[in-house]
This record gives structure tokens, sequence and C-alpha cells, in this order.
């Protein structure tokens, strides 16, 4: 597995950080459902062409890329190590979805490649007891996400972007995208994914950011 860049590291963007902090602290919920979600765009989101560019501010190289893996553990039957490359062996799947932001911007249609959570899951095997997954980062980031929720339809463990490899920039070489979250349950540069008995709120959830992130509920702070 690619080594995790430890939380204290000086590299990490600590003025964005703390403006998200205070983002949070100073904004509380105000939403409502929209029923059965027929409004594509979620309540106080705005539509862009734009893809914005938003991390800690550590991310790997494309020399990186070649050499990454990935590590499957915790209440998994078959623990392991797997390589992009063999992953990318597997039958690709594709999908073009919608992106939400809790900073309140929304993107339509990107198309997205990998393989779904899901099959990956079929995989490794999941425990009975497994009610929730963390998604471990390069950059030492982590996101909880219940384990019902990271197996939908549309949520994948993704390695391209219209395309391409997906950038650094945009978290690559492999991120989540679970389309049916806000985009920071979508961790980037992924490195890790553990299966778990029980919640274990992470990197923005424990910094005042909702602990399930729906945003047609419009969950953005805690």
């Amino acid at each position: 597995m690619m080594k995790a860049i430890h939380m204290d590291n000086e590299q990490y963007n600590h003025k964005y950080i703390e403006a998200k902090e205070r983002q949070a602290v100073q904004h509380k919920f105000s939403g409502v459902s929209d029923g059965v979600h027929e409004n594509r765009l979620p309540p106080g989101q705005v539509l862009t062409d734009k893809f914005s560019i938003l991390d800690l501010g550590v991310r790997p190289t494309r020399e990186q890329y070649s050499t990454w893996s990935i590590e499957f553990k915790g209440l998994v039957k078959k623990p392991q190590t797997i390589t992009l490359a063999d992953i990318k062996q597997i039958t690709k799947d594709e999908r073009t979805l919608d992106f939400h932001c809790v900073t309140r911007w929304s993107r339509y249609d990107l198309y997205w490649g990998g393989i779904l959570f899901s099959k990956m899951m079929e995989r490794v095997g999941i425990k009975p007891e497994a009610r929730f997954v963390v998604f471990h980062s390069f950059d030492d980031y982590t996101t909880n996400v219940p384990s019902a929720e990271a197996l939908g339809p549309d949520v994948l463990i993704a390695y391209e972007l219209e395309g391409s490899e997906i950038p650094p920039e945009h978290g690559g070489p492999v991120r989540m995208i679970i389309p049916t979250l806000y985009g920071w349950k979508s961790a980037k540069f992924l490195t890790g994914v553990e299966l778990l008995d029980k919640d274990a709120p992470g990197f923005w959830e424990v910094r005042g950011y909702n602990n399930h992130a729906d945003p047609w509920l419009e969950e953005r702070y805690s």
C-alpha cells in the first residue's frame, strides 16, 4: 500500500483546513427534503461547468501511479492489498454521474471509469457485522460511509475521468465516487478500504461536517 502522509505534515494547506472548520461552525443545517429526489440539482447548489480543485495540499506524483495499490482490511473475509494495475484487469464499469460539492457547486455528467465498489466487495467478501466503511487516502485523509450506502449501484472505485487517467488534482490515480453524497465522501488518492462494525468519523466529520452528507437534505454541517 502507498505510504500515507501523517496528519501533522507541514505540507498540509492549513489555511484551507481552518477556513473549512470556521465554515462548519458558522453554518447550521437548514435543508429540506425534496421527497424522492425529483430535483436533479440539490437545494442550495449552483450548477457549473467547472470542476474545482480542493484537497489538503498533499498529492501523489504521476511517477507513483505505476506502483499504486489499495489495502482492503478490517471486517472482510479475504484481507489483501491489490495493485491498481490488477484492478484495471477487471472488466471496467463506466458511469456518467453528477457531482455535488458541499461548497455549493454541482457539475453534471462527469464520465468515470473504474470498478463498482460492490463488485470489489464481492471479491474480498464482507463479514455480516460490517456496517461502516472508512476510506483511507495517501494524504492520511479519511472519511466514513455506511456500508449500505457504499454498496449502492453507482458507487465506483474510479481510475478514469473523461476517458483518461485521473490527474492528481482531481484525486488520481484512483478515488472513490459516491454520487448520492457530498463530494468530500468521495475520497481522493485512495490507498485503503476498511470495514468496521461501528462508525469512525473522518477528517472533516470531526471538524464540524455532517456525518452522513446527503445533498438533497443539505446535510452540510453537524
